[in-house]
C-alpha cells in the first residue's frame, strides 16, 4: 500500500522543483530576449533576431506545455518590469501569443508521446504555427501601433530596400516577416537539442 504522506511530499518536492525551474527559465529567456540583434541583410532591422524562445521549448518539453506558456508570460512581464515598453505593449502582446503558440504546440505533441522523434516533429510543428501566426499577429496588432511612430508607407520602403517589388503591408508580412520567423523558430528548435540532454539534470532535478 502507498504512503500518503511519502506521495505528498513527492509532490511536493516536484512542485517546487517545478517553479524553481520554471522561475530559472524565465529569468534566462528575459535575459536572451533583451540582447536581441538585427539581421538587415533579411529584414528590415526594426525587427530583432533573438533565441529568448529557447528557456520556452526546454520548459515545455522538461515540465509540460503549460509550463511553456508561464515562461513567456513571466519572460515579457520580466521585461516590462525591467525595460518599460516602447510599443504600446503591442510587441509583448505578440511575442507572448507566437511564444505560446510555438511551446504549447511542441510540448503538446512531445508529451503525448515522449521520444526523440515527437520532440523534433514537435518542435518543427511548433515554428510552422509561430510563423503562419505571425501574419496576422503583426498585420492586426503590432503595425497598427508601429505606425503611430512612422508612417506605413516609410516602413514598407524598409522592405522594399531589400526587396523592390513587394507591395502592401500584408505582402511584406507574407514575404519577410513568417520565412524569418520560421528561421527564428528552427535556429531555436535546434539550440534545444544540443543543450537539452547537458541541461537535464537542471530540468529534471536528477543528477548524472
Amino acid at each position: 500500500m502507498s504512503n500518503p504522506a511519502a506521495l505528498s511530499r513527492t509532490k511536493s518536492t516536484i512542485s517546487i522543483r517545478a517553479i524553481t525551474v520554471t522561475a530559472m527559465l524565465s529569468a534566462v529567456a528575459c535575459v536572451l530576449n533583451i540582447f536581441d540583434f538585427p539581421i538587415p541583410f533579411l529584414i528590415p532591422a526594426f525587427v530583432k533576431m533573438d533565441i529568448a524562445d529557447l528557456p520556452e521549448l526546454l520548459a515545455a518539453f522538461s515540465l509540460g506545455p503549460g509550463y511553456g506558456v508561464a515562461v513567456t508570460f513571466l519572460k515579457n512581464l520580466l521585461k516590462l518590469i525591467i525595460k518599460g515598453t516602447s510599443t504600446a505593449y503591442a510587441g509583448e502582446l505578440c511575442n507572448f501569443i507566437l511564444g505560446t503558440a510555438f511551446s504549447f504546440t511542441a510540448g503538446v505533441i512531445y508529451h503525448y508521446k515522449k521520444s526523440r522523434k515527437s520532440a523534433l516533429i514537435g518542435a518543427l510543428a511548433g515554428a510552422v504555427v509561430m510563423a503562419l501566426l505571425s501574419i496576422p499577429c503583426n498585420y492586426y496588432i503590432s503595425y497598427p501601433v508601429y505606425t503611430q511612430f512612422m508612417a506605413i508607407d516609410k516602413i514598407i520602403a524598409m522592405y522594399q530596400a531589400l526587396r523592390p517589388n513587394v507591395n502592401g503591408l500584408l505582402e511584406c508580412l507574407i514575404v519577410f516577416n513568417a520565412p524569418f520567423t520560421l528561421l527564428k523558430g528552427l535556429l531555436t528548435a535546434a539550440l534545444c537539442f544540443l543543450v537539452y540532454k547537458p541541461l537535464s539534470p537542471i530540468l529534471h532535478g536528477t543528477s548524472k
